[in-house]
Protein backbone atom coordinates (compact mmCIF):
# COMPACT_ATOMS: atom_id res chain seq x y z
CA UNK A 1 0.00 0.00 0.00
CA UNK A 2 1.05 3.58 -0.53
CA UNK A 3 2.70 3.11 -3.93
CA UNK A 4 1.30 2.61 -7.41
CA UNK A 5 2.24 -0.67 -9.12
CA UNK A 6 2.88 -0.06 -12.82
CA UNK A 7 2.70 -3.06 -15.14
CA UNK A 8 4.07 -2.15 -18.56
CA UNK A 9 4.47 -4.13 -21.76
CA UNK A 10 3.29 -4.52 -25.35
CA UNK A 11 -0.31 -5.32 -26.20
CA UNK A 12 -1.46 -8.94 -26.11
CA UNK A 13 1.15 -10.23 -23.63
CA UNK A 14 -1.40 -10.83 -20.87
CA UNK A 15 -1.16 -7.80 -18.57
CA UNK A 16 -4.91 -7.64 -17.94
CA UNK A 17 -5.15 -11.42 -17.58
CA UNK A 18 -2.38 -11.34 -14.99
CA UNK A 19 -3.96 -8.56 -12.96
CA UNK A 20 -7.33 -10.34 -12.96
CA UNK A 21 -5.72 -13.13 -10.96
CA UNK A 22 -4.82 -10.74 -8.12
CA UNK A 23 -8.19 -9.80 -6.56
CA UNK A 24 -8.81 -13.43 -5.59
CA UNK A 25 -5.93 -13.23 -3.12
CA UNK A 26 -6.69 -9.77 -1.74
CA UNK A 27 -9.27 -8.53 0.72
CA UNK A 28 -11.77 -5.82 -0.02
CA UNK A 29 -13.63 -4.78 -3.15
CA UNK A 30 -11.95 -4.18 -6.50
CA UNK A 31 -12.69 -1.27 -8.85
CA UNK A 32 -11.78 -1.80 -12.53
CA UNK A 33 -11.30 1.30 -14.67
CA UNK A 34 -10.57 0.75 -18.37
CA UNK A 35 -8.84 3.62 -20.13
CA UNK A 36 -10.19 2.44 -23.49
CA UNK A 37 -13.68 3.53 -22.39
CA UNK A 38 -14.51 7.17 -23.07
CA UNK A 39 -16.53 7.74 -19.90
CA UNK A 40 -13.68 6.40 -17.76
CA UNK A 41 -11.22 8.73 -19.50
CA UNK A 42 -13.57 11.62 -18.82
CA UNK A 43 -13.96 10.75 -15.12
CA UNK A 44 -10.21 10.41 -14.59
CA UNK A 45 -9.15 13.47 -16.59
CA UNK A 46 -8.84 16.92 -15.04
CA UNK A 47 -10.34 15.62 -11.81
CA UNK A 48 -10.04 16.39 -8.09
CA UNK A 49 -9.35 14.33 -5.00
CA UNK A 50 -12.95 14.82 -3.86
CA UNK A 51 -14.36 13.37 -7.06
CA UNK A 52 -11.88 10.50 -6.93
CA UNK A 53 -12.91 9.65 -3.36
CA UNK A 54 -16.52 9.48 -4.49
CA UNK A 55 -15.61 7.30 -7.46
CA UNK A 56 -13.49 4.86 -5.44
CA UNK A 57 -15.79 4.67 -2.42
CA UNK A 58 -15.00 1.63 -0.27
CA UNK A 59 -12.98 -0.23 -2.91
CA UNK A 60 -9.56 -1.28 -1.62
CA UNK A 61 -7.96 -2.34 -4.91
CA UNK A 62 -8.14 0.04 -7.87
CA UNK A 63 -7.03 -1.24 -11.29
CA UNK A 64 -6.52 1.31 -14.06
CA UNK A 65 -6.20 -0.73 -17.25
CA UNK A 66 -4.79 0.82 -20.46
CA UNK A 67 -3.76 3.83 -18.39
CA UNK A 68 -1.81 5.41 -21.24
CA UNK A 69 -5.13 6.37 -22.84
CA UNK A 70 -5.99 8.73 -19.98
CA UNK A 71 -4.73 12.35 -20.29
CA UNK A 72 -2.48 13.38 -17.39
CA UNK A 73 -2.91 9.97 -15.80
CA UNK A 74 0.18 10.49 -13.65
CA UNK A 75 -1.41 13.41 -11.83
CA UNK A 76 -4.64 11.44 -11.33
CA UNK A 77 -2.76 8.50 -9.81
CA UNK A 78 -0.81 10.89 -7.59
CA UNK A 79 -4.07 12.37 -6.26
CA UNK A 80 -5.31 8.87 -5.44
CA UNK A 81 -2.14 7.88 -3.61
CA UNK A 82 -1.82 11.12 -1.65
CA UNK A 83 -5.45 11.60 -0.67
CA UNK A 84 -7.07 8.17 -0.34
CA UNK A 85 -5.31 6.08 2.32
CA UNK A 86 -5.60 2.31 2.49
CA UNK A 87 -5.98 1.58 -1.22
CA UNK A 88 -3.70 -0.31 -3.59
CA UNK A 89 -3.48 0.99 -7.16
CA UNK A 90 -2.36 -1.08 -10.14
CA UNK A 91 -2.00 0.63 -13.51
CA UNK A 92 -1.28 -1.21 -16.74
CA UNK A 93 0.02 0.33 -19.94
CA UNK A 94 0.64 -1.12 -23.37
CA UNK A 95 3.31 1.35 -24.31
CA UNK A 96 6.00 2.78 -22.06
CA UNK A 97 6.58 5.78 -24.29
CA UNK A 98 3.14 7.24 -23.54
CA UNK A 99 2.55 5.95 -20.05
CA UNK A 100 5.90 6.62 -18.41
CA UNK A 101 6.11 9.99 -20.11
CA UNK A 102 2.95 11.03 -18.29
CA UNK A 103 3.64 9.53 -14.89
CA UNK A 104 7.33 9.67 -14.09
CA UNK A 105 7.39 13.19 -12.69
CA UNK A 106 4.05 13.14 -10.79
CA UNK A 107 4.76 9.68 -9.33
CA UNK A 108 8.37 10.22 -8.27
CA UNK A 109 8.88 8.06 -5.20
CA UNK A 110 5.31 6.75 -5.41
CA UNK A 111 5.60 3.78 -7.78
CA UNK A 112 7.02 0.33 -8.41
CA UNK A 113 7.48 -0.42 -12.12
CA UNK A 114 7.44 -3.89 -13.70
CA UNK A 115 7.71 -5.01 -17.31
CA UNK A 116 5.82 -7.95 -18.78
CA UNK A 117 7.07 -9.59 -21.97
CA UNK A 118 5.90 -12.53 -24.09
CA UNK A 119 6.10 -15.90 -22.33
CA UNK A 120 9.64 -16.99 -21.53
CA UNK A 121 11.51 -20.26 -22.08
CA UNK A 122 11.77 -20.59 -18.31
CA UNK A 123 7.99 -20.22 -17.86
CA UNK A 124 7.23 -22.78 -20.55
CA UNK A 125 9.65 -25.29 -19.05
CA UNK A 126 7.83 -24.89 -15.73
CA UNK A 127 4.47 -25.31 -17.48
CA UNK A 128 5.35 -28.38 -19.56
CA UNK A 129 8.85 -29.83 -19.23
CA UNK A 130 12.41 -29.15 -20.33
CA UNK A 131 12.24 -32.05 -22.77
CA UNK A 132 9.06 -30.73 -24.40
CA UNK A 133 10.38 -27.19 -24.71
CA UNK A 134 13.66 -28.31 -26.25
CA UNK A 135 11.69 -30.37 -28.76
CA UNK A 136 9.82 -27.18 -29.70
CA UNK A 137 12.90 -24.98 -30.15
CA UNK A 138 12.58 -24.87 -33.96
CA UNK A 139 8.92 -23.92 -33.59
CA UNK A 140 9.77 -21.13 -31.11
CA UNK A 141 12.45 -19.78 -33.42
CA UNK A 142 9.79 -19.25 -36.08
CA UNK A 143 6.64 -18.33 -34.14
CA UNK A 144 7.86 -16.96 -30.82
CA UNK A 145 6.20 -16.84 -27.44
CA UNK A 146 3.19 -14.51 -27.52
CA UNK A 147 0.52 -16.12 -25.29
CA UNK A 148 -2.08 -16.59 -28.01
CA UNK A 149 0.55 -18.10 -30.31
CA UNK A 150 1.44 -20.66 -27.64
CA UNK A 151 -2.15 -21.51 -26.69
CA UNK A 152 -3.60 -21.75 -30.22
CA UNK A 153 -1.28 -24.04 -32.22
CA UNK A 154 -2.13 -24.25 -35.89
CA UNK A 155 -3.16 -20.59 -36.19
CA UNK A 156 0.27 -19.03 -35.63
CA UNK A 157 0.70 -17.29 -38.98
CA UNK A 158 -2.72 -15.63 -39.03
CA UNK A 159 -2.45 -14.58 -35.39
CA UNK A 160 1.02 -13.09 -35.82
CA UNK A 161 -0.06 -11.12 -38.89
CA UNK A 162 -3.06 -9.82 -36.94
CA UNK A 163 -0.79 -8.88 -34.05
CA UNK A 164 1.72 -7.00 -36.17
CA UNK A 165 -0.89 -5.39 -38.43
CA UNK A 166 -3.48 -4.36 -35.83
CA UNK A 167 -2.09 -4.30 -32.30
CA UNK A 168 1.64 -3.97 -31.92
CA UNK A 169 2.07 -0.46 -33.32
CA UNK A 170 -1.34 0.97 -32.49
CA UNK A 171 0.04 3.30 -29.83
CA UNK A 172 2.93 4.37 -32.04
CA UNK A 173 0.71 5.24 -34.99
CA UNK A 174 -1.56 7.26 -32.67
CA UNK A 175 1.31 9.52 -31.66
CA UNK A 176 1.94 12.83 -33.32
CA UNK A 177 5.64 11.96 -33.60
CA UNK A 178 4.86 9.14 -36.04
CA UNK A 179 3.95 11.19 -39.07
CA UNK A 180 5.01 8.56 -41.61
CA UNK A 181 3.67 5.08 -40.77
CA UNK A 182 5.06 3.72 -44.05
CA UNK A 183 8.54 4.86 -43.01
CA UNK A 184 8.18 3.04 -39.69
CA UNK A 185 7.17 -0.15 -41.50
CA UNK A 186 10.16 0.10 -43.85
CA UNK A 187 12.47 0.65 -40.90
CA UNK A 188 11.09 -2.38 -39.09
CA UNK A 189 11.63 -4.54 -42.16
CA UNK A 190 15.20 -3.29 -42.48
CA UNK A 191 15.90 -4.01 -38.81
CA UNK A 192 14.31 -7.45 -39.07
CA UNK A 193 16.66 -8.32 -41.92
CA UNK A 194 19.70 -7.24 -39.89
CA UNK A 195 19.26 -9.16 -36.62
CA UNK A 196 22.60 -10.35 -35.37
CA UNK A 197 24.41 -7.68 -37.40
CA UNK A 198 25.68 -4.29 -36.36
CA UNK A 199 23.35 -1.48 -37.47
CA UNK A 200 24.31 1.92 -38.78
CA UNK A 201 21.68 4.65 -38.45
CA UNK A 202 23.02 6.61 -41.42
CA UNK A 203 22.91 3.54 -43.68
CA UNK A 204 19.43 2.65 -42.41
CA UNK A 205 18.31 6.17 -43.29
CA UNK A 206 19.61 5.82 -46.83
CA UNK A 207 17.86 2.47 -47.12
CA UNK A 208 14.43 3.68 -45.97
CA UNK A 209 14.62 7.27 -47.26
CA UNK A 210 15.01 9.24 -44.04
CA UNK A 211 17.69 11.22 -42.25
CA UNK A 212 19.77 9.73 -39.46
CA UNK A 213 17.98 11.71 -36.73
CA UNK A 214 14.56 10.46 -37.80
CA UNK A 215 15.79 6.86 -37.87
CA UNK A 216 17.26 7.20 -34.38
CA UNK A 217 14.04 8.76 -33.05
CA UNK A 218 11.86 6.01 -34.53
CA UNK A 219 14.16 3.32 -33.14
CA UNK A 220 13.92 4.97 -29.72
CA UNK A 221 10.11 4.87 -29.94
CA UNK A 222 10.11 1.22 -31.03
CA UNK A 223 12.34 0.39 -28.09
CA UNK A 224 10.09 2.17 -25.62
CA UNK A 225 7.10 0.35 -27.10
CA UNK A 226 8.74 -3.02 -26.30
CA UNK A 227 9.15 -4.05 -29.94
CA UNK A 228 12.96 -4.00 -30.04
CA UNK A 229 15.94 -3.51 -27.74
CA UNK A 230 19.55 -2.50 -28.29
CA UNK A 231 22.92 -3.97 -27.41
CA UNK A 232 26.00 -1.74 -27.33
CA UNK A 233 29.58 -2.66 -28.19
CA UNK A 234 32.33 -3.16 -25.62
CA UNK A 235 35.31 -0.88 -26.17
CA UNK A 236 38.00 -0.23 -23.58
CA UNK A 237 41.44 -1.62 -24.33
CA UNK A 238 42.07 -1.89 -28.05
CA UNK A 239 42.53 0.84 -30.61
CA UNK A 240 40.70 -1.05 -33.36
CA UNK A 241 37.62 -1.99 -31.27
CA UNK A 242 34.35 -0.65 -32.65
CA UNK A 243 33.50 2.02 -30.11
CA UNK A 244 29.91 3.07 -30.78
CA UNK A 245 28.43 0.00 -32.41
CA UNK A 246 24.83 -1.08 -31.91
CA UNK A 247 22.94 -4.29 -32.48
CA UNK A 248 19.15 -4.35 -32.43
CA UNK A 249 17.04 -7.36 -31.49
CA UNK A 250 13.31 -8.05 -31.40
CA UNK A 251 11.60 -9.03 -28.17
CA UNK A 252 9.84 -11.85 -30.05
CA UNK A 253 10.99 -14.02 -32.95
CA UNK A 254 7.44 -14.47 -34.22
CA UNK A 255 6.96 -10.73 -34.56
CA UNK A 256 10.25 -10.45 -36.40
CA UNK A 257 9.29 -13.18 -38.87
CA UNK A 258 5.81 -11.73 -39.38
CA UNK A 259 7.35 -8.36 -40.31
CA UNK A 260 9.31 -9.95 -43.17
CA UNK A 261 6.54 -12.51 -43.82
CA UNK A 262 8.85 -15.48 -43.64
CA UNK A 263 7.68 -18.51 -41.63
CA UNK A 264 9.85 -21.11 -43.34
CA UNK A 265 11.36 -23.85 -41.20
CA UNK A 266 14.94 -23.34 -39.93
CA UNK A 267 16.24 -26.01 -42.31
CA UNK A 268 15.04 -23.89 -45.26
CA UNK A 269 16.45 -20.56 -44.07
CA UNK A 270 19.72 -18.72 -44.47
CA UNK A 271 19.04 -16.56 -41.41
CA UNK A 272 18.80 -19.39 -38.86
CA UNK A 273 21.94 -18.11 -37.10
CA UNK A 274 20.34 -14.70 -36.64
CA UNK A 275 17.09 -16.28 -35.44
CA UNK A 276 18.97 -18.33 -32.84
CA UNK A 277 20.89 -15.25 -31.68
CA UNK A 278 17.71 -13.18 -31.42
CA UNK A 279 15.94 -15.96 -29.49
CA UNK A 280 18.79 -16.30 -27.01
CA UNK A 281 19.17 -12.56 -26.54
CA UNK A 282 15.47 -11.91 -25.89
CA UNK A 283 15.18 -14.89 -23.53
CA UNK A 284 18.30 -13.85 -21.61
CA UNK A 285 16.89 -10.33 -21.23
CA UNK A 286 13.61 -11.72 -19.85
CA UNK A 287 15.49 -13.94 -17.41
CA UNK A 288 17.62 -11.08 -16.09
CA UNK A 289 14.63 -8.76 -15.69
CA UNK A 290 12.46 -11.32 -13.94
CA UNK A 291 15.36 -12.37 -11.66
CA UNK A 292 16.12 -8.66 -11.01
CA UNK A 293 19.71 -9.10 -12.13
CA UNK A 294 21.46 -5.87 -13.03
CA UNK A 295 24.25 -6.76 -15.44
CA UNK A 296 26.19 -4.78 -18.04
CA UNK A 297 25.73 -6.40 -21.46
CA UNK A 298 27.67 -5.94 -24.71
CA UNK A 299 28.83 -7.45 -27.96
CA UNK A 300 32.43 -7.11 -29.18
CA UNK A 301 33.83 -6.47 -32.61
CA UNK A 302 36.96 -5.03 -34.17
CA UNK A 303 37.52 -3.31 -37.48
CA UNK A 304 39.35 -6.49 -38.52
CA UNK A 305 36.00 -8.35 -38.21
CA UNK A 306 36.92 -10.27 -35.06
CA UNK A 307 33.78 -10.61 -32.95
CA UNK A 308 32.02 -12.12 -29.95
CA UNK A 309 28.23 -12.43 -29.89
CA UNK A 310 27.53 -11.53 -26.29
CA UNK A 311 29.32 -10.39 -23.11
CA UNK A 312 28.11 -9.87 -19.56
CA UNK A 313 29.96 -8.02 -16.83
CA UNK A 314 28.98 -8.15 -13.18
CA UNK A 315 30.96 -7.62 -10.01
CA UNK A 316 34.21 -7.26 -11.91
CA UNK A 317 33.73 -10.63 -13.63
CA UNK A 318 33.38 -10.79 -17.42
CA UNK A 319 31.77 -13.67 -19.31
CA UNK A 320 31.71 -14.06 -23.10
CA UNK A 321 29.56 -16.38 -25.22
CA UNK A 322 29.20 -17.40 -28.82
CA UNK A 323 25.84 -18.62 -30.17
CA UNK A 324 25.78 -21.59 -32.54
CA UNK A 325 22.61 -23.24 -33.88
CA UNK A 326 24.74 -26.13 -35.13
CA UNK A 327 26.18 -27.80 -32.04
CA UNK A 328 29.04 -29.23 -34.13
CA UNK A 329 30.17 -25.86 -35.47
CA UNK A 330 33.66 -24.81 -34.41
CA UNK A 331 33.91 -21.90 -32.05
CA UNK A 332 36.95 -19.87 -31.17
CA UNK A 333 37.08 -16.84 -28.92
CA UNK A 334 39.58 -14.44 -30.57
CA UNK A 335 42.97 -14.43 -28.86
CA UNK A 336 42.99 -10.65 -29.31
CA UNK A 337 40.00 -10.40 -26.97
CA UNK A 338 41.40 -12.82 -24.38
CA UNK A 339 44.68 -10.91 -24.27
CA UNK A 340 42.87 -7.60 -23.86
CA UNK A 341 40.44 -8.91 -21.22
CA UNK A 342 42.32 -11.59 -19.28
CA UNK A 343 40.34 -13.79 -16.92
CA UNK A 344 37.17 -13.65 -19.01
CA UNK A 345 35.06 -16.79 -18.73
CA UNK A 346 33.93 -18.12 -22.12
CA UNK A 347 31.34 -20.51 -23.48
CA UNK A 348 29.19 -21.51 -26.44
CA UNK A 349 25.39 -21.79 -26.37
CA UNK A 350 23.74 -24.35 -28.67
CA UNK A 351 20.39 -26.16 -28.56
CA UNK A 352 22.16 -28.94 -26.67
CA UNK A 353 22.98 -26.77 -23.62
CA UNK A 354 20.47 -23.93 -23.89
CA UNK A 355 18.95 -24.78 -20.51
CA UNK A 356 22.24 -23.95 -18.78
CA UNK A 357 21.86 -20.39 -20.02
CA UNK A 358 18.13 -19.77 -19.85
CA UNK A 359 17.18 -21.40 -16.57
CA UNK A 360 18.12 -19.85 -13.21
Amino acid sequence: MGKVILLLGPRQVGKTTLVKQLPESTTGKTLWLNGDESDVRQMLSDTTSTRLKTLIGDHRLVVVDEAQRIPDVGLTLKLMVDNIPGIQIIATGSSALELTGKINEPLTGRKFEYHLHPISFQEMVAHTSLLEEKRLLEHRLIYGYYPQIVTEPGNERALLQLLTDSYLYRDLFALEQIKKPLLLEKLLQALALQIGSEVNFHELGQLVGADKETVERYIDLLEKAFVIFRLSSLSRNLRNEIKKGKKIYFWDNGVRNAIIKNFNLPTLRQDVGGLWENFLMSERQKLMQYQEQYINTYFWRTHAQQEIDYIEEQGGIMRAWEFKWNAKAKNRIPRTFLDAYPGTQTGTITPANVEDWLLP
